[in-house]
């Protein structure tokens, strides 16, 4: 079911035109920016993967990826990729990477199931990094510095857009606040996840909540997230389980917390058994990539997922990532975008 946010009073700051050239300085800025930070190499990325390898991710694995058959392999399978969570680290072992470098990649998808709105769209279009750790570095003041190290590359690009457009000023504040699920939680126990989001990131402007996946006091999860890339269940932030998260900024003309990022310190061969367990997905250690980890053939890694749509939204102050990238929406938003001032490409 979509749903659609309007903003009383919305006007855009940018003519189209100037919006396409803002999109296309962000996007090379930032990833320029990105690659230096955290020392990636940029390779080229599949579009879909084979059926039943075990390197399609499974999202909160409800959403059905979009399958075709391929007609010179005998009509054997491939998906559509979700991301590349796991193709990430399958290619850091190929190009055998060294602790401390990694990859990044522009990765294209389609997610049919998606909740069309503001902020999601049938095209998911992001820029998938990963990069080898060491034993050593599977920690959560590590994840906090590769994070810190990405918000850094953020404000950068906050302030190259005010360069460009003197109109849209700066609000990023200058340190990103992190916080636990479960003590956030605790802050807020009268509210679901996403009011607990909205509510912690109009408080800060930036937020970096840890410890998505893992069940926290009240048995529910913040959110769903894969068992068997990001590890959510090693002792993470003051104790509590979880060396990954999801980056939050604060979209003032929405008046809501934009996910701009999901990433975390990815599954050791004891995690990826012990979340495989809970989730009752044992069946798993069976697929290839499974095998691989198993086998220790693939390195440790850190990685994640920036939304390239999104993170344009936010710089150019839009109202609906379909001001951002070309998609299909539902001719009653196309009908109510209109009326409201916001212009879909």
């Amino acid at each position: 079911m979509s749903y659609l946010l309007k903003p009383e009073g919305y006007k855009p700051l940018l003519d189209l035109k100037q919006t396409e050239l803002g999109i296309k300085q962000i996007k090379e800025f930032f990833q320029l920016n990105l690659s230096s930070e955290l020392r990636l190499r940029r390779v080229t990325a599949p579009l879909f993967v084979l059926k039943g390898m075990g390197i399609n991710d499974d999202l909160n694995g409800v959403e059905r990826p979009v399958t075709f058959p391929i007609k010179d392999l005998g009509d054997v399978k491939a998906e559509v990729v979700h991301s590349l969570a796991k193709w990430k680290r399958l290619t850091l072992a190929e190009y055998q990477i060294e602790p401390g470098y990694g990859i990044y990649t522009d990765m294209n998808a389609i997610r049919s199931d998606e909740e069309l709105g503001n902020f999601h769209s049938l095209y998911v279009d992001q820029w998938d990094w990963e990069r080898v750790v060491t034993v050593g570095d599977r920690t959560v003041d590590f994840l906090k510095d590769i994070v810190t190290r990405i918000y850094a590359a953020m404000i950068r690009t906050e302030y190259m857009v005010y360069e460009m457009y003197p109109q849209i000023k700066p609000c990023l504040p200058e340190k990103l606040h992190f916080i636990h699920a479960e003590e956030l939680r605790q802050l807020y126990p009268e509210m679901d996840s996403k009011c607990r989001e909205n509510a912690i990131t109009k408080k800060y402007g930036a937020v970096f909540v840890i410890g998505i996946g893992c069940k926290l006091g009240d048995g529910k999860k913040h959110d769903g997230r894969a068992p068997d890339y990001d590890d959510y269940t090693s002792e993470g932030l003051n104790g509590l389980p979880g060396l990954n998260g999801d980056l939050l900024l604060w979209n003032d003309v929405l008046q809501r917390s934009l996910e701009l990022s999901s990433m975390g310190i990815r599954v050791d061969k004891e995690a990826l058994q012990r979340q495989l367990k809970l989730e009752g997905e044992e069946k798993r250690l069976n697929l290839y990539f499974h095998k691989r980890l198993m086998e220790g053939t693939l390195p440790l890694s850190i990685g994640g997922g920036i939304g390239q749509s999104r993170l344009c939204m936010y710089y150019l102050r839009k109202a609906h990532i379909g001001e951002i990238q070309a998609s299909i929406w539902p001719e009653d938003m196309r009908r109510e975008c209109k009326e409201n001032n916001i212009y879909l490409i």
